[in-house]
């Protein structure tokens, strides 16, 4: 398998290759040069295996033979042996027709452990075979970082460091980046948005002698694995559900675009997808796009739902380069214009074929307490902000009785006590992964959106560089 950048100004490169790099040179995003099929046989086969097991066969056409398949197995296996669920990420039934997928049963209690856990293991993989060390560096609305930290921390070839806006994550969130002491670890709070943040990871990939120096790699869903790794639970998911003899609905809440893209990915690949619902909260810009076809950014309005507080969604690139036949040109234009004027329109034509697959909703604050209130009463269950954006999404929206909903729950509850006692009435309580964090000495340096402070940050590894 080879992967190409989304601008299509930078040379192909292998799975490896790809990995480590994160960010294509021309500032794209990788992606693959076809996608690999899913046959219904293929589906039907999956019936059964365990999460690993079934990771194993959907990505391994995205790897091809750059991995030895004993070597991904045992990758696999360790990722996921410490999720607390003996289903990984299990279906919980709420309504007639409508399903929770529990992603936040991994060790920081979110969806994104699914794919840092096994991001961390390849990135060990390759550095000892290569004799190399890496620094990687990463933006955060919330979720990423923790799951980052928590993966990579301690691993003799890596060092890490994770940007997160300053305020604007939730306590629990911040401490549990912020508690780990491990030397290899680097929290750096910006004060600004989430938008800041990533915009200062792109910036330092595009320093060509500071990529090349520092080594740099990405954990952020620009990095091709994250995405690749997030394919496999829509397809178990739908598979648990009857596919491929009947498709499914997924209704996902939507920060950066990178678990929707997933998703989208799985559908290209052969899963019978009826619908993709982008679930926003009023950060609404991917709903607006999706229902105008105008991508224009506007500012960032902090919400109980803080990782979904973003307009510059990066992996929307991908679906664009997709959109747009692989026509880099195209992509590059539309990013140029993002950059230089704030927005770009979509071609008539090009919208019409994403709203063939995706539906948009926004969901308000009040909607969000609402839902999550609801859900509690209905079936004793706290869920988390973010989930209740997709899940108020998911009935506010049409639906196909015969087609099953299932709402991606993306954090667990005890993650945002605040928004769920304001809710319910009722904090929910602290699984054993939060067991003390709130009592737990900290270390973070707070830095401005400043690309140079920044790097000075990160090329002496805190330390004064004197």
């Amino acid at each position: 398998m080879k992967y190409l950048s989304t601008r299509g100004r930078a040379p192909e490169l292998g799975f490896e290759d790809a990995l480590m790099s994160g960010l294509a040179p021309d500032g794209g995003l990788y992606l693959p040069t076809r996608w690999p099929v899913l046959a219904p046989d293929d589906l039907v086969a999956l019936s059964g295996l365990s999460y690993a097991k079934a990771a194993g066969r959907i990505i391994a056409p995205f790897i091809g033979d750059e991995i030895d398949a004993d070597a991904l197995d045992t990758m696999l296996r360790d990722a996921y042996r410490d999720f607390r669920h003996p289903a990984t990420a299990p279906l919980i039934q709420i309504d007639d027709n409508l399903w929770l997928l529990e992603l936040f049963h991994g060790p920081t209690l979110a969806f994104k452990d699914f794919a840092l856990k096994l991001l961390a293991r390849l990135f060990d993989h390759v550095l000892e075979r290569r004799g190399e060390r890496v620094t990687v560096i990463g933006a955060t609305s919330g979720d990423t970082g923790s799951a980052a930290i928590h993966a990579c921390m301690d691993r003799p070839n890596i060092d890490i460091f994770i940007l997160h806006p300053e305020g604007r994550v939730s306590e629990v969130q911040r401490r549990q980046m912020t508690t780990v002491m491990a030397p290899n670890v680097h929290n750096i709070a910006i004060r600004g948005t989430f938008d800041d943040c990533q915009a200062l990871v792109k910036a330092m990939f595009n320093d060509e002698a500071f990529r090349r120096d520092m080594n740099l790699s990405a954990v952020n869903s620009i990095n091709w694995a994250r995405v690749m790794a997030q394919i496999v639970y829509y397809v178990t998911a739908a598979v648990s559900l009857g596919a491929p003899s009947r498709g499914v609905t997924f209704a996902v809440p939507t920060g950066n675009f990178g678990d929707v893209f997933a998703g989208y990915a799985a559908s290209r690949m052969g899963l019978p997808i009826h619908r993709l619902i982008v679930a926003t909260n009023r950060n609404d810009i991917l709903a607006r796009a999706l229902a105008t076809g105008r991508y224009r950014v506007a500012g960032v309005s902090p919400t109980m739902s803080p990782s979904m507080d973003i307009q510059v969604a990066s992996n929307f690139e991908r679906l664009l380069f997709d959109l747009y036949d692989g026509d880099g040109a195209a992509v590059t234009e539309s990013m140029t214009a993002l950059s230089d004027g704030g927005g770009f329109d979509i071609a008539p034509d090009r919208l019409e074929r994403a709203r063939d697959l995706f539906d948009a909703t926004r969901i308000d604050e009040d909607a969000t307490l609402a839902e999550i209130a609801r859900v509690h009463t209905e079936t004793g269950l706290s869920i988390d902000p973010h989930t209740a954006v997709g899940v108020a999404a998911a009935r506010a929206l049409p639906q196909d009785p015969a087609v099953p909903v299932i709402a991606l729950a993306t954090a667990h509850a005890a993650k945002f006590p605040d928004a769920v006692e304001r809710a319910t009435g009722l904090r929910p309580a602290a699984p054993p992964p939060l067991a003390g964090l709130l009592e737990a000495e900290e270390r973070c340096q707070t830095l401005d959106s400043d690309i140079a402070a920044v790097q000075t940050y990160i090329r002496f590894k805190g330390q004064p560089n004197a």
